[in-house]
């Protein structure tokens, strides 16, 4: 059998649109600018709307644009560096630790963290929010969900609500000896309330940090930390940990 010619494929009309805007981005516009709305920007490109969007969002993606607000669409400025997990051998809310407690709550976790933890399906947790900022801004918030088992004697702890509960949850739980941990990082999408934490519109691109902690020969705490794909850029060092760097300067006119 003789081999088959693959056709080459036209690049999409919204792909060579998003090249065309990137090279408008750093000639014409400024950090934090506020960019024509979408009827203005289709006519001077000559393109429909809908392919615009489709533009606009993978630039989104990659960082270029965001969307705020009672804003609008503007040009981002820089990734900014924070380092995410950068002992890899610690509890949440050990010392050096930059989140912030934010509440606590009990209530139970979506079936995928359930199943992770190895709790019946519609069991309550402690459920921990978090929250991190960096150079002025918000950049990540965080679900940290506990079964009541890893913290054994949180009920003899006077642990009032709100951050207060949030901050006991932890100190209960780094009683336990941690023998290891593992991240995953997956691309998703910014549900309301987080979007909202991070100042984001619902649906706005965001990575997604899946954190297991393993104690006693079990999962004995499960991370989400939901970073802005706008704002973080993730690579792996040697000694598998996970940081978030400045990305390039960008020229500004």
């Amino acid at each position: 059998m003789g081999t088959q010619q693959l056709e080459s494929v036209p690049e999409p009309k919204y792909w060579h649109l998003k090249t065309v805007l990137s090279e408008a981005l750093d000639s014409e516009f400024s950090v934090g600018e506020i960019l024509p709305n979408e009827r203005d920007l289709a006519a001077r490109f000559g393109v429909a709307r809908a392919t615009l969007r489709q533009a606009l969002e993978q630039l989104e993606l990659e960082g270029r644009l965001q969307r705020r607000r009672g804003v609008g669409t503007t040009v981002a400025p820089p990734r900014v560096g924070v380092a995410v997990g950068g002992e890899q051998h610690a509890w949440p809310g050990a010392i050096g630790d930059a989140w912030q407690a934010v509440d606590c709550t009990e209530a139970a976790p979506p079936a995928a963290v359930a199943d992770i933890l190895e709790t019946l399906h519609g069991e309550q947790v402690h459920v921990v929010r978090r929250s991190r900022m960096s150079h002025g801004q918000p950049v990540a918030a965080e679900l940290l969900y506990i079964p009541a088992d890893s913290v054994p004697a949180l009920s003899a702890i006077d642990a009032p609500s709100g951050a207060a509960r949030a901050r006991a949850v932890l100190r209960e739980l780094q009683r336990l000896e941690l023998e290891g941990q593992d991240r995953s990082v997956e691309l998703g999408s910014a549900r309301a309330d987080d979007a909202k934490e991070l100042d984001r519109l619902p649906g706005a691109p965001v990575l997604v940090v899946t954190t297991r902690f393993f104690a006693e020969g079990r999962t004995a705490a499960v991370s989400m930390a939901t970073y802005r794909a706008d704002t973080c850029r993730l690579t792996f060092g040697d000694s598998g940990g996970v940081e978030i760097h400045h990305g390039p300067e960008r020229r500004a006119s």
